[in-house]
């Protein structure tokens, strides 16, 4: 009993409440406007790296040509992790994507 009311007495573990306030504010950002259609449009289908996710998006490409003939699937891999910014990959999607699904696999 000792050593349990030693290892009571002293600091091993900090604990933060979860419902904790946020310390800054964070700027709000609509979503894109949807598209009317997806006929000749460009879709961009980024991985993000997680486990997967290629093969699954990769599918997703082969889903979007064959239902929607019209359309241009773009399967392209991030750079880096989904958290990191990829700001040439932003400006191609920017110049020449209609609509983007990021996306991760499991």
């Amino acid at each position: 009993m000792a050593t349990i009311e030693r290892l009571r007495d002293k600091a091993l573990v900090r604990v933060l409440h979860p419902r904790g306030q946020p310390t800054a504010k964070a700027e709000t950002l609509s979503l894109a406007p949807r598209l009317d259609s997806l006929e000749g449009k460009t879709v961009y289908l980024i991985d993000v790296g997680f486990g997967g996710g290629y093969e699954f998006l990769a599918a997703m490409k082969s889903w979007l040509s064959t239902t929607f003939p019209t359309v241009k699937p773009v399967l392209k891999r991030k750079a880096g992790n989904m958290l990191l910014d990829n700001p040439e990959l932003w400006a191609e999607i920017k110049a020449q994507g209609h609509a983007v699904i990021f996306g991760v696999g499991g």
